[in-house]
């Protein structure tokens, strides 16, 4: 996990412009370095430094004897690097496992080197001999890029947006700063005046399709056929395989416990630990959790822990924190979505102590689970299986705007690097080829197919197993008086009734239409003036008369009191 930023073009001084690049050192607080591109005056890297492999030689721009002309800065894992070192004999320079996308690059060119990436990543390629520009993002948007592009060519590329707002440029008062799409790559001319020109942008992989890179997997070729043991026992070999592969780490590895509906996580954690004693990592796997007093989710990840065996840290916020947290989190964020708002108070918490108080840096989480596998409670009301799958397919497509985003953000806002087996390429594709009716919920517990796969593993309690869905935002409260319902008191008191009435009129693109959404945006326009179609709609359930994205408000909900 780390912050990389690069302008091509540049009119202003590099020296006034590389003052923005600092707006994202959170991502990188072990080193940084700024570089100039020899030969293009306005051109220039950045980069923040969180290192978690090769401590020498890890800096980028990554730049190695045998490319002299290529430039590569990067944020992300890959995975498969060695595999592919081995399949193609690659003569690596250093132990960074993002130097394999210089050698792909050579021996295949830009969409070669996309598709064989196993891994989450975003990154900045320049080659100056052909004058091309380069950038990819991962299928899922794990890895955040953002970039500005103006009408005479003047390029900025950067993790997060905030990297980007303040730029300055003789042409354009305001920019227009945009997410880069998950699972694309674009390539653009680089003219001799260091300004740019877009060739084309190209989607190279679509979840459903399975990756290129499986040819060369460790996992060999897995039986087919969807008789329900044959699909079970795929699922287990595919989802411990998506978590080994993301042991790779020379930093401390933890695990957050405080998921949504403790499944995700919990099972993340009991892989991860099982495969720590495989490969005889020699210290306790730290484990997180975080809520308010007697939370359901505390209680249940105290379950998880005591029967993995975890080095186990309860972390217990009282709503005043929450609620103080809330600025720091939308500017982190930099989205006024409410759900992804209030899930992300907790995990910013978390994140927070962490890093004050722990050593782990590399963090395994639950996200993707419930887009991939039908979790939220709203499925139960899909009309049919075939669009309970549409549905799912929108929700992973629209991930990086939504809990992807909230994952990195809160973790990146702390010098962490959250690892996602869920979202793993092959674990995904896998699941999504699976007839629809096998991924719906069942006898009124969402996840049914999931669940039943570990069943026997013995991995977690049955009670952990099969406990019905929390919304991340409510399980971290008490039972009484859900997270969302305190939040919504005190904002309450701040946003007067009047200014909701005109919300429409001070803010006509997504309208805040209740208090709460009204308080998120005042924060949002304060830090990001005229952003607001970062966010193009909010997350809402769908098949369900919702006016409150919490889980709590469906009728499908069951809290352990009322069982």
């Amino acid at each position: 996990m780390c912050g990389i930023w690069a302008l091509f073009g540049s009119d202003e001084c590099l020296s006034v412009q590389c003052l923005s690049a600092m707006k994202i050192a959170h991502r990188g607080p072990d080193a940084f370095r700024f570089e100039n591109v020899n030969g293009f005056t306005n051109c220039c890297f950045g980069f923040h430094r969180l290192a978690v492999v090769d401590q020498l030689y890890g800096m980028q721009p990554i730049r190695v004897k045998k490319f002299p002309y290529l430039w590569l800065c990067y944020n992300g894992e890959i995975y498969n690097f060695k595999q592919l070192q081995k399949q193609f004999g690659f003569e690596y320079q250093t132990l960074v496992d993002g130097e394999v996308i210089l050698h792909l690059y050579n021996r295949g060119g830009i969409e070669q080197t996309a598709s064989m990436l196993d891994g989450v990543f975003a990154f900045i390629l320049l080659d100056t001999t052909n004058r091309k520009v380069f950038l990819a993002r991962d299928t899922y948007g794990v890895r955040p890029l953002f970039k500005v592009l103006t009408d005479d060519g003047f390029l900025g590329v950067c993790s997060e947006a905030k990297g980007l707002i303040n730029l300055k440029h003789s042409t354009s008062l305001c920019p227009k700063v945009e997410p880069f799409l998950p699972g694309h790559y674009e390539v653009l001319d680089l003219k001799p005046s260091g300004k740019v020109a877009s060739v084309e942008l190209v989607k190279f992989h679509s979840h459903k399709d399975e990756p290129l890179h499986t040819a060369f997997d460790t996992v060999e070729n897995l039986p087919s056929g969807f008789d329900l043991e044959t699909v079970k026992s795929n699922i287990r070999i595919l989802f411990e395989n998506a978590v080994r592969k993301r042991l790779m780490a020379h930093r401390r590895i933890g695990c957050l416990l405080s998921g949504k509906g403790g499944l995700d996580s919990s099972l993340v954690a009991a892989v991860l630990l099982k495969l720590m004693k495989e490969i005889d990592i020699n210290y306790p796997l730290q484990t997180f959790a975080i809520g308010m007093e007697n939370s359901p989710d505390l209680l249940a990840a105290r379950k998880v822990a005591a029967h993995i065996g975890s080095e186990h840290h309860e972390v217990i916020f009282n709503s005043e924190e929450g609620i103080q947290a809330i600025e720091d989190v939308i500017f982190s964020l930099e989205t006024y979505d409410i759900t992804t708002v209030r899930a992300s108070i907790g995990m910013y918490l978390v994140s927070k102590y962490i890093r004050k108080k722990t050593d782990s840096v590399v963090i395994f989480s639950g996200e993707g689970s419930d887009e991939l596998t039908q979790g939220y409670i709203y499925f139960h009301k899909a009309p049919s299986p075939e669009e309970a799958a549409e549905e799912s397919e929108r929700l992973l497509k629209e991930l990086y705007l939504f809990d992807v985003l909230r994952a990195d953000r809160t973790t990146a806002a702390h010098g962490l690097e959250l690892r996602v087996p869920f979202l793993d390429h092959r674990f995904t594709s896998y699941y999504l080829s699976l007839p629809a009716e096998l991924r719906i919920p069942k006898n009124g517990i969402e996840k049914y197919l999931l669940r039943q796969s570990f069943e026997d593993s013995n991995l977690l309690p049955k009670e952990i197993l099969w406990r019905p869905k929390e919304a991340f935002s409510d399980g971290i409260a008490s039972v009484k008086k859900s997270w969302f319902s305190i939040l919504q008191d005190y904002i309450d008191q701040q946003v007067d009734d009047l200014l909701l009435e005109k919300a429409a009129e001070k803010y006509p693109f997504n309208p805040p239409k209740t208090k709460e959404s009204y308080y998120y945006r005042q924060i949002f326009e304060k830090h990001y003036p005229g952003r607001s179609s970062w966010l193009p709609h909010y997350w809402m359930p769908r098949w369900v008369k919702a006016t409150d994205p919490s889980a709590r408000t469906l009728k499908h909900y069951k809290s352990a009191t009322q069982e």
